[in-house]
């Protein structure tokens, strides 16, 4: 945080006070100088020689040994600067320096700091200073005739930002350039109506003018293209370009710099279409000096030498043999001819003859020194010089999410542009975005596969395309007759890069493809060597998989490196596999189980993220085991691995993959005696009375132990005496938890602090969470606001370091409801708009129930009664819109609107809530949601005029939860109103005739007075 905030000033000096007041806001430490003179310290340890915090000017400024280089400062410059070009009518320039502007963004601005009270106002104009940037770039491109290349991208652009009238206006001239009128003039229609919907205004003067000359046939057509000096010699361009701004700009700065680039990646990753695109907006296409070459014809390393000259010499239609070159080498003659000044030499698919070509392009680049030569292939040509642009799969969106968010992933945008094309009329939007996102994910968000499954929408659905994805192969078969037979189908894509493969080669990738997950280097020598694969060779097979584009490696940034497949390469190379006769499924199997149970034991340790980054890593490749030994039948192989894996499962949250694994124990039928006392437990009446820790704790005890199962009473007293800090750490927390969901917080007390100290005692960031939540509840409910937020605060840290979601966002939540009991609304709105961003970001818009009533409640406190509906409102359209169970945030939207209505004093409205309100939490059955409903009807029969009952009604409350929530200010303020009325003897009176009801009798009262009987 300090890092960005001194880097955002590029090298000037930042004052004291203007730190402290950027990092900590209006709520400074004690004693901010020492506070802030320890992130020094910190941030100079943590840069160790990178760059250097020196002390200037009353502050501290940040500077290296070269140029400070960044970001946000550079895209500044480069933003004017195109901006300047555009308005002095220099548009080619202004495209190049605008494009590297927006080549510099990476993700969302400021996206690890977010929540410091410095960024707001940078991200607000960091984020218009791009929007308008991209709007610079739009009007470049388009007055340099370019409309048909920017029309996708100008209606995603659009579709973010519906009500920009500059968009509208650069649609209206795009698509007025490309002879659609009609369509032009309905974009004005769109954007007047949303104006006058959502602003209550008219379009502005200049849209207005524009919509006239549509209308009279005079609206000014921008330049066309600028023409080439000499034939054009890049193939014709038949579909739009999506994507690839960033690797755009990344060979635009290499070929500048280098004079042999390749770009290099898998079949169908779109590299002979973005070499195209790459050098015709290269110095050299507008002087006529780009000579393109296809490749992939080329049936043999001799036939190389003719195909080049084929390209080169046909031009200003002479023969290459003709005249003076007629008898020299063919090099030779290649130099003749393109002896010409700076040039340009396409090369495309090297692959299947890359010695070859290699070879000549070592030659000419001798024999030309200002010939610069672009090539593509699946691997390097691996001479002195060469620059890689490595060439991946297209970004897909993670998570669940809304069109307009869908629609920035590139692979989005382009399966949606050509299945327009294929279906005219077909949209992104809530009815087609999950099976388009499934889509572009399964297919590794590769253009060709992409490209192929568009097709289909021809003849399918879109859902009948994602679920048959399985069948790929035999579903994406209908490319383009004009394209060469090996880009027609997707197995003919992958059979053309299998058959350059050498036996060993061929041998680890089908081995490979056993992996789900990927696999280690590890992994791979244990599993896949034999005697036709040594171990030691496996590394040295891997890294020429790596160089022809079938395996990828990541993680080698100081881990170890992990080694994975495309999917499409893995269904391919797992054909191959069940082929072979290869049998790995028993090496497989002993070698995960062996590690889950190395690192299983870890997981309740100080080395914990260690554990769960192994686990994280493994998932797929462990499950894979697990549900192979179930198929088997083998029931015992099958009950160790979930012994393994239970209780990572149960700190990610992972409850649905034990109930599936359990399910397919329980499909064996009798099985092994483990396998069924491990069922037998889980299934008992009385095991899931306790905490999860209880319940998962058991079943790691079951999975390595033939002992008979104790009841839950018996197993906790045992764990309780327990010589392992950890057990009963998790005992007293299981201890706790079934007290407080009796309504009895006192006695647990001291549960909950041996919790606390025993999971500080062996490091378990998790079980330290599940401490300190209730430790964090008994302070709210006290009114002990700043103790609260600091053991929130650090359950959001710990949580962060777990990487786990559900804590994270529960955690942020709880943080910000406290800070809105306290007061603090600005703190509590900006953490619940950072986990709001965050769910959103991650695709999790199912954990958005919680935030949004958090939002609700906030804008309650503000007096914002129409805003606090409304986000309840946009919750329910989501949760009808996604398909979501309804039942899932369906308790808390409407008690939360009950909420909304006693707030506005209508007792009617909140009365006809009540049973609804009611009736979820009370089947539920838990502590704090039964006191919830006791206080909703407090508050109601506080406005019916029945102050008494509503007194009862708040005793009741204490008795659900074991304590009255002495924190929530609007019980407060009822409270005063209640002892108002009744006075302050009365009142306690009342309130103590509730609070003096038997647990049982509370829950019948309350059950009879909302009109939902408990069943018994």
């Amino acid at each position: 945080m300090l890092c960005a905030r001194l880097a955002l000033e590029a090298g000037r000096p930042v004052s004291v006070d203007a730190l402290v007041d950027g990092l900590w806001g209006e709520d400074p430490p004690a004693e901010a100088g020492n506070a802030l003179q320890s992130l020094v310290s910190r941030l100079r340890r943590a840069l160790a020689g990178a760059a250097r915090v020196e002390s200037a000017a009353g502050g501290y400024r940040l500077t290296a040994d070269g140029v400070l280089e960044v970001d946000a400062a550079r895209f500044e410059e480069l933003a004017a600067e195109g901006r300047k070009r555009c308005a002095e009518g220099r548009y080619d320039e202004a495209a190049v320096v605008l494009r590297e502007a927006l080549g510099l963004w990476q993700g969302e601005a400021l996206a690890d700091v977010r929540e410091a009270p410095f960024a707001a106002a940078v991200v607000t104009r960091l984020d218009d200073l791009r929007l308008a940037a991209a709007q610079d770039l739009f009007e470049a491109e388009l007055r340099l005739g370019r409309h048909a290349e920017i029309l996708a991208d100008l209606g995603t652009a659009a579709a973010a930002d519906p009500l920009s009238e500059r968009l509208a206006e650069l649609r209206m001239r795009a698509l007025w350039a490309a002879g659609r009128q009609s369509d032009a003039l309905a974009v004005y229609e769109e954007i007047r109506e949303r104006l006058a919907d959502e602003l209550g205004v008219d379009p502005s003067t200049g849209l207005r003018e524009i919509h006239l000359a549509l209308l009279r046939g005079e609206l000014e057509r921008p330049a066309a293209a600028r023409p080439q000096t000499a034939a054009n010699r890049l193939p014709a361009r038949l579909t739009t370009f999506v994507g690839r701004e960033r690797e755009l700009s990344q060979l635009a700065a290499l070929m500048a710099a280098s004079r042999l680039v390749t770009i290099v990646g898998p079949g169908g990753a779109g590299k002979t279409r973005l070499s195209v695109e790459a050098v015709g907006r290269d110095r050299a296409q507008e002087r006529g000096r780009v000579w393109f070459v296809p490749l992939a014809g080329v049936g043999a390393p001799g036939q190389l030498a003719d195909a080049v000259l084929g390209a080169v010499g046909s031009t200003d239609g002479g023969l290459y043999d003709a005249g003076r070159t007629q008898g020299a080498a063919p090099v030779d003659r290649m130099a003749e001819l393109l002896d010409i000044g700076d040039a340009v030499l396409v090369l495309d698919n090297c692959e299947h003859i890359v010695d070859a070509a290699a070879e000549l392009v070592g030659q000419l680049l001798q024999l030309l020194p200002q010939l610069r030569i672009l090539a593509s292939s699946r691997e390097p040509l691996a001479i002195d010089g060469e620059a890689l642009c490595h060439l991946g799969p297209l970004d897909v969106p993670a998570g669940e999410p809304e069109p307009a968010e869908a629609a920035r992933s590139a692979a989005v945008r382009l399966f949606v542009d050509r299945a327009e094309s294929v279906r005219p009329g077909f949209t992104l939007d809530h009815a087609t975005v999950g099976a388009v996102v499934e889509i572009c994910r399964r297919l590794d968000g590769l253009p060709l596969a992409l490209e192929l499954a568009a097709v289909k929408l021809r003849s399918m659905g879109v859902d009948q395309i994602a679920r048959r994805l399985d069948d790929r192969f035999r579903l994406l078969t209908s490319g383009s007759r004009t394209a060469l037979p090996r880009q027609r189908t997707l197995l003919a894509v992958v059979e053309w890069s299998w058959d350059l493969l050498d036996e060993p080669e061929r041998t680890l990738a089908r081995r490979l493809s056993a992996f789900p997950g990927g696999a280690t280097l590890a992994a791979l020598e244990a599993v896949c060597a034999d005697a036709a694969l040594a171990a030691d060779d496996i590394l040295y097979v891997l890294d020429a998989l790596i160089e022809k584009s079938l395996v990828d490696s990541s993680g080698t940034d100081g881990g170890e490196p992990r080694y994975r497949m495309l999917e499409t390469v893995r269904a391919y190379a797992a054909t191959r596999l069940g082929a072979s006769g290869d049998d790995l499924t028993g090496p497989f199997a002993q070698y995960f189980l062996a590690l889950a149970q190395e690192h299983e034991p870890r997981l309740r340790t100080g080395r914990q993220l260690e554990a769960i980054a192994v686990f994280d890593a493994e998932h797929p490749n462990l499950v894979h085991a697990l549900r192979s030994a179930v198929d088997a039948g083998e029931g015992d192989l099958a009950a160790r691995f979930v012994g393994a894996l239970s209780w990572y499962w149960g700190v990610r949250g992972m409850s649905a993959q034990l109930d599936s694994a359990l399910a397919g124990l329980r499909a064996l039928g009798g099985g092994p005696r483990r396998a069924r006392l491990l069922i037998e437990d889980v299934d008992s009446a009385g095991a899931r009375e306790f905490h999860t820790a209880g319940l998962f704790l058991r079943i790691s005890q079951l999975a390595v132990s033939d002992d008979e199962p104790e009841s839950p009473a018996d197993r906790l007293a045992r764990s309780l005496r327990s010589s392992d800090p950890w057990v009963r750490a998790g005992a007293h927390l299981a201890y706790d938890f079934a007290l407080t969901e009796q309504g009895d917080l006192r006695t647990g007390e001291a549960s909950r602090q041996a919790a606390l100290r025993g999971f500080e005692e062996v490091g378990d960031r998790w079980g330290l969470v599940m401490s300190l939540l209730p430790v964090g509840r008994d302070h709210s409910l006290r009114g002990a606001y700043a103790q609260a937020i600091a053991t929130f605060e650090r359950v959001v840290a710990l949580s962060s370091e777990l990487g786990t979601d559900d804590y994270l966002d529960l955690g942020r939540v709880r943080l910000a409801r406290e800070r809105r009991r306290s007061g603090d609304l600005a703190g509590a709105r900006r953490d619940l708009e950072w986990a709001q961003g965050q769910a959103r970001e991650r695709g999790h818009r199912r954990l958005e129930a919680n935030i949004v009533a958090g939002l609700a409640n906030l804008h309650r406190r503000e007096g914002d009664l129409a805003g606090a509906d409304r986000v309840l409102d946009a919750l329910e359209s989501f949760v009808r819109s996604r398909s979501i169970p309804e039942e899932l945030a369906r308790d808390l939207i409407v008690s939360t609107r009950m909420e909304n209505r006693l707030a506005a004093g209508d007792a009617a409205g909140a009365r006809a809530l009540l049973p609804e309100a009611a009736g979820g939490l009370l089947a539920q059955g838990a502590g704090a949601g039964l006191a919830w409903v006791a206080e909703l009807l407090g508050g109601l029969l506080a406005l019916e005029g029945d102050p008494a009952g509503a007194a009862r009604a708040l005793g009741m409350s204490q008795v659900m939860r074991g304590a009255f929530d002495a924190g929530e200010p609007e019980l407060r303020e009822l409270v005063e109103r209640l002892e108002g009325r009744l006075g302050e003897r009365e009142y306690r009176t009342a309130f103590g005739e509730g609070a003096a009801l038997a647990r049982a009798d509370a829950l019948n009262r309350l059950a009879e007075e909302v009109g939902r009987p408990v069943s018994s």
